[in-house]
């Protein structure tokens, strides 16, 4: 071969090279991140040219498919009472993406996890279309009705969580106002015009006040603390007397912790105490008992850490570093202590549950588009915030304040309910109205609990003084309860 023919082959030859190489490194190299590239359009014409699998309760489907009549997008996302169901499945837009069980869940929806690889590749050979899997919940219809139909009728702003203590199983996650996720499913201008207004609603429809909002639990917190005397031997009965003056002067300060009317707290007992809701006893505990003993209760309740459920709650949060003055006023659910619907229906599910906490979830498990299993949950103890005899003795407190308390509209015939109220102050110094809140658990006659429930609510237009947890919140809980009670049936 000639000089000049063995430059051109050599030439060629380094072309071919390049070639291979570019070629691999698209293909291997940066495949990843040219399929999430937001300006690859093929990827989501593929994603949306099948219908996803669905999100099931109780049997049935809450979202499904529809073919849309315009852009290169086949099918688009619906949903059935989606404004009641959004807190649980999120949205799944062509525009805006996925949240909660949508975005969670996405790979098993669209069919692409790999857990579904050899079903695919079966459908693949026989000629089937790749279908999605579907994600079936833990929730219960009618607790998620009566709990978004309460807030709903109640007009305010507000969120419901029931829980089943023995298990960990989320049965209701309801947040008002809510949104219908079907308006955002699209990539039309109709779609982005809703995306616009949900935005910039001052009430924040798009907010899930059940796991992404904290509040003040207000004397709901008293629980925990109720439950730190009895686990470091502060106390070691409900009916014995505390030692509570009344007046009870801060520690370091000349304020008194005042209570809420002219309720006989002076050494009372823990339950009188917790059924007329003393702030001066439990805020005296929890000075008495200090910081670090609080904390450390408060954390075995799940407090300072966030919940994946697999949707991720915000964390709970109760101080360190705190003197003696302000330990009070957050052991009374006060100064900087903060907790989610979520987390405080998991104060009321531990007690419930003889002391042991179950971990929230509310994904059963996961099918493939026939039906087959593909991850079942199973129930999981997350911490033991105290022992069984002081659940026991808690829960005896906890009855008392709906048979004879704060909690009277809570009272359920035939069941046993035990409940705690809250009205929690807002705003720099209370000027905001307050939020009421209640939690509360449901025993039938065999002993067994099958649900316990948080629900907060804020009302801005109700007269302040109307305000309580007993007043708003308490009949929300008891229909909830009463719908897991009688769905049972």
């Amino acid at each position: 071969m000639n000089k000049p023919l063995r430059r051109i082959a050599i030439f060629c030859g380094l072309l071919v090279l390049t070639l291979l190489l570019r070629d691999n490194w698209l293909q291997y190299v940066k495949a990843d991140s040219l399929k999430t590239d937001p300006l690859n359009r093929r990827v989501n014409i593929a994603r949306y040219s099948v219908p996803r699998g669905d999100i099931v309760v109780d049997g049935d489907p809450v979202t499904g498919s529809a073919e849309t009549k315009h852009g290169d997008f086949k099918y688009k996302r619906t949903y059935q009472n989606g404004p009641m169901w959004a807190p649980v499945t999120g949205y799944s837009s062509q525009a805006f993406g996925g949240t909660f069980l949508e975005g969670v869940e996405d790979s098993i929806l669209t069919g692409d996890d790999d857990r579904l690889f050899f079903k695919n590749t079966l459908d693949m050979v026989t000629g089937k279309p790749k279908q999605g899997g579907n994600v079936v919940t833990t929730l219960s219809e009618a607790a998620q009705k009566a709990a978004y139909d309460g807030l709903k009728a109640q007009g305010g702003k507000g969120a419901v969580v029931a829980l089943d203590p023995s298990t960990g199983k989320i049965l209701a996650l309801a947040s008002y106002p809510s949104f219908d996720p079907s308006s955002l499913a699209g990539s039309s201008d109709t779609d982005a015009k809703s995306w616009n207004t949900l935005r910039a609603d001052k009430a924040e429809p798009l907010l899930n006040r059940a796991l992404r909002e904290t509040y003040p639990p207000g004397s709901t917190f008293k629980l925990v603390t109720a439950a730190a005397a009895l686990e470091n031997g502060l106390y070691t009965s409900a009916d014995e007397k505390t030692d509570s003056p009344l007046p009870w002067i801060m520690p370091g300060t000349t304020m008194p912790l005042r209570n809420e009317g002219n309720l006989p707290c002076k050494d009372a007992t823990m339950r009188e105490a917790l059924r007329v809701s003393c702030n001066s006893v439990f805020g005296k505990i929890g000075s008495d008992l200090g910081n670090q003993k609080m904390l450390d209760e408060a954390k075995k309740f799940g407090f300072d850490a966030e919940q994946f459920t697999p949707t991720r709650s915000a964390a709970s949060v109760f101080d360190d570093n705190m003197n003696q003055s302000q330990t009070a006023q957050s052991s009374i659910g006060q100064y900087n202590t903060a907790a989610t619907p979520l987390q405080m229906a998991m104060v009321a599910s531990a007690v419930a549950n003889d002391g042991k906490l179950m971990k929230p979830y509310m994904v059963d498990k996961l099918q493939s588009s026939s039906l087959d299993t593909i991850e079942q949950t199973k129930p999981e103890e997350l911490s033991q915030p105290l022992s069984s005899d002081n659940a026991q003795i808690l829960q005896s407190m906890m009855e008392t304040v709906v048979k004879s308390g704060t909690g009277t509209n809570a009272q359920i015939p035939g069941v046993t309910v035990g409940g705690k109220t809250g009205t929690a102050q807002h705003g720099v110094d209370n000027s905001e109205k307050p939020y009421a809140w209640f939690v509360s658990y449901a025993k039938l006659p065999d002993g067994s609990s099958p649900v316990a429930v948080a629900v907060v609510v804020e009302d801005d237009k109700a007269n302040r003084d109307d305000i309580s947890g007993g007043g708003l919140a308490a009949p929300i809980a008891k229909n909830v309860m009463e719908a897991v009670i009688n769905s049972k049936q």
